[in-house]
């Protein structure tokens, strides 16, 4: 049987006397698109920031292809392979797209700071390789039009997208997508999801998404977690979980889904 990719054990995390996360558990399988629901304040992403190193747990622990990842600083975890993008667009604005994919390449650079100085053979051969990788998920993603514009100059939808391919720069096998439709228009939202499925598909990337916007998680997500208040609601597919009684209770008379 197949292990899960990763797994969080009884989280639990504590800000003065609120608890954000209550013992939630899940498991994640490779290749699979899993989904985290829940309106305002419900703990989505800060379990994102608990698998990221952002946050450590109060108690409870996560676990990343069978290795505890809790306590280890998000350069270390970012280098077994889990990427994220945020809700607020975090790119370099005054530095082109093919610049701001390089930078997601830095995690896995191994040579020492001497030999970056001197810019040695050693630097020149990764550097070829990361451009050739960067230019691979320009391709993938259909940047090509703007590799060499500055971020500060594209559209909002545009930059979304900037911002999944730095990500998936970094080569990784899991990929955190914190509210990916936010901000998008209906069109663009349609084409985010047919992005996040083909990384599935075409790329064996595993996705975990934090998102508002039901119909996305209906279409691309295989499983799907309700969380409320910090604990868990329903766990199953997005049609078993909108179904589910505390799930629709939770959401009564909830204009917005975002999350703190």
């Amino acid at each position: 049987m197949t292990a899960a990719l990763l797994e969080a054990r009884h989280l639990s995390v504590q800000f003065g006397g609120l608890k954000a996360v209550n013992d939630v558990s899940f498991e994640v399988w490779p290749n699979e698109i899993f989904s985290l629901i829940g309106p305002n304040g419900a703990g989505k992403t800060t379990i994102f920031n608990l698998i990221s190193g952002l946050y450590r747990p109060t108690s409870g622990e996560v676990a990343f292809a069978g290795e505890v990842i809790s306590r280890m600083p998000p350069h270390v975890i970012a280098r077994l392979g889990i990427a994220r993008t945020f809700q607020n667009i975090e790119l370099f604005e005054h530095a082109t797209v093919l610049q701001n994919l390089l930078v997601g390449r830095h995690c896995h650079r191994h040579t020492a700071w001497w030999q970056d100085l001197f810019f040695t053979g050693s630097v020149r051969r990764a550097e070829v390789e990361f451009r050739h990788q960067v230019e691979e998920v320009i391709d993938f993603l259909g940047l090509q039009h703007y590799r060499d514009s500055l971020v500060a100059g594209l559209p909002y939808g545009v930059r979304k997208v900037v911002e999944l391919a730095r990500a998936l720069s970094m080569r990784p096998r899991m990929l955190l997508l914190d509210e990916p439709s936010s901000g998008l228009n209906t069109e663009e939202t349609d084409d985010i999801g047919f992005r996040i499925a083909d990384i599935k598909h075409d790329l064996g990337i595993t996705v975990i998404m934090v998102e508002h916007d039901m119909g996305l998680v209906s279409r691309v997500s295989d499983r799907v977690l309700a969380l409320n208040l910090g604990q868990e609601l329903a766990l199953g597919t997005a049609e078993e979980v909108q179904a589910h009684p505390g799930v629709i209770e939770a959401y009564l008379g909830t204009a917005e889904l975002d999350d703190v």
